[in-house]
């Protein structure tokens, strides 16, 4: 019986967290010598610099052609205009959360049906997988805009969007948690089968749970992209918030300014998604360490 103490997790110091990166990169990666991080520094120093000197001129001609004047963004401090974004906001969120909670299980489903020893089970998933994958996600929403309608069957515009997204998002989710399921050590299915678990059974209470905390901090990053898969909603004329703003500058004559104000929500959300990355393999990690 594994006992266990409920031990507070400490945090380390930004630094060593840092410094534990390039270990944890050693495994996969030679460690640079002393000439190639001169290298990668000066690299790296050059390529700021040239991003710093690009969002300047950027500024520049924004100045001169009157893209900074107030009057351009007053719009965005009435309460109609944020409204109307706001509304935009949600339908993509909206899209986000029903993607994710479809694309999710079929990918756990996909990777057990792919690892599963039937043929019947392994080789069509497979098939799924790979051909999905190789779909371009917006190639795969033309097929859905223009195909369905030629054999009498309609969607809502939502489902035009979201279906697509699922299947090939549920294709990479499967590859993700099979990764997971070969990463666990061989001990725990051969453990599970030695005191008279069935392979489905073990799958579902050892294996998997297993599995799906390993993969947490990559299944939070999936998410991070099916909210960037949303904006393919203008294809279908679906009013996201990037097809939003498309209508709203376009209707006020403020291009520029209603993308540039949507680009810092979408960073805005997908720095969120990232700390509660962090936050969810941090618990997980500090949860090991108690065990």
């Amino acid at each position: 019986m594994t006992v266990t103490t409920e031990a507070p997790v400490q945090r380390r110091p930004l630094t060593v967290r840092l410094g534990s990166i390039g270990q944890q990169d050693a495994a996969l990666f030679d460690v640079p010598g002393p000439q190639a991080q001169r290298r990668i520094a000066i690299a790296t120093a050059l390529s700021s610099l040239a991003l710093l000197a690009l969002v300047a001129l950027a500024v520049r001609q924004f100045a001169i052609n009157g893209q900074l004047e107030w009057d351009k963004w007053q719009l965005f401090t009435q309460w109609p205009v944020l409204r109307y974004l706001a509304i935009g906001l949600l339908a993509t969120l909206q899209v986000t959360v029903v993607s994710g909670a479809l694309a999710l299980p079929l990918g756990a489903l996909l990777a057990l049906a792919r690892l599963s020893r039937s043929p019947l089970l392994n080789r069509p998933a497979a098939l799924y997988i790979e051909v999905l994958r190789a779909i371009p996600l917006l190639l795969l929403i033309y097929a859905f805009l223009l195909g369905l309608p030629t054999t009498g069957l309609r969607i809502p515009l939502f489902w035009q969007l979201i279906i697509p997204i699922v299947l090939t998002n549920s294709a990479v989710l499967a590859e993700i948690f099979r990764s997971a399921v070969k990463a666990l050590p061989q001990g725990q299915t051969e453990a599970a089968l030695a005191v008279g678990m069935g392979y489905w059974q073990t799958m579902r209470l050892v294996v998997l749970p297993q599995a799906i905390r390993m993969a947490a901090p990559a299944l939070v990053s999936q998410v991070i992209r099916l909210l960037k898969d949303s904006t393919l909603g203008y294809v279908v004329s679906y009013l996201e918030l990037l097809y939003s703003a498309k209508v709203l500058g376009e209707f006020n004559h403020t291009i520029i300014q209603s993308y540039v104000v949507v680009a810092v929500v979408f960073v805005i959300a997908n720095l969120t998604l990232a700390a509660v990355a962090g936050q969810v393999e941090r618990r997980f990690v500090g949860r090991a360490h108690r065990t």
